[in-house]
């Protein structure tokens, strides 16, 4: 369970002005509920799955978690750009205590980027970070998977992939997820949230979410 306790989260601007992202939410992301987040760019959304996992502290009030959440999984990864593919996945698998045979085999086959795995992370494309993130990711047994976007990207392939993997989490985790793609979002989430000026608004049904949210978007 993730537990909103009054959080609060701001960044300063110039002029002595200050971006609100959340204001003063309470709020729970219980299991079993796999949730999409909506919202215009730049509403704050990345900021959110940062602060489910702990990346980044909030302004004030708490955020409590139970079980293992994953990293906030998009475009970014995350990864130490120096290091190969595969000595990425050492790190982690040592961070997170798994085998790392088992975790560089499984990543390697999803990956799909051959001898890059054994490149430097900063000889990849956006594409083939995305990859290696999201196949790592998938190596671990989270109760939580935090999924920015990255699922949109790649050939038919790796979509059919990502979805067949994500099936499989699904039947004993939780699902957070970020996408602009209404056939993602109802694909995978069966509760909608949606972030706008600091407040974060839950519906029940992912169909609503998305219909509130695109009437919001035509204004």
């Amino acid at each position: 369970m993730i537990v909103f306790d009054q959080v609060s989260k701001t960044y300063p601007v110039s002029g002595g002005k200050r971006t609100v992202i959340l204001d003063n939410f309470s709020g729970i992301l219980r299991p079993g509920n796999n949730v999409g987040i909506l919202g215009r760019n730049g509403a704050g959304k990345s900021t959110f799955m940062r602060l489910i996992a702990g990346g980044e502290p909030p302004s004030s009030g708490e955020v409590l978690r139970s079980g293992r959440i994953s990293w906030p999984l998009g475009f970014s990864g995350g990864f130490n750009q120096s290091l190969t593919g595969r000595q990425n996945v050492r790190f982690i698998a040592r961070l997170y205590d798994v085998d790392f045979e088992e975790t560089a085999a499984f990543v390697e086959d999803f990956a799909q980027i051959g001898r890059f795995f054994d490149q430097p992370l900063r000889t990849y494309s956006s594409g083939m970070k995305a990859r290696l993130a999201f196949g790592t990711s998938m190596a671990i047994d989270f109760d939580y998977y935090l999924i920015d976007e990255v699922i949109a990207v790649g050939d038919a392939s790796f979509k059919a992939r990502c979805k067949a993997v994500f099936d499989e989490r699904r039947e004993r985790a939780t699902i957070i997820l970020v996408s602009h793609s209404s056939k993602l979002l109802k694909d995978f989430c069966d509760v909608g949230g949606i972030l706008s000026d600091g407040q974060l608004q839950f519906y029940e049904d992912i169909d609503e979410a998305i219909s509130v949210h695109e009437c919001e978007q035509k204004k």
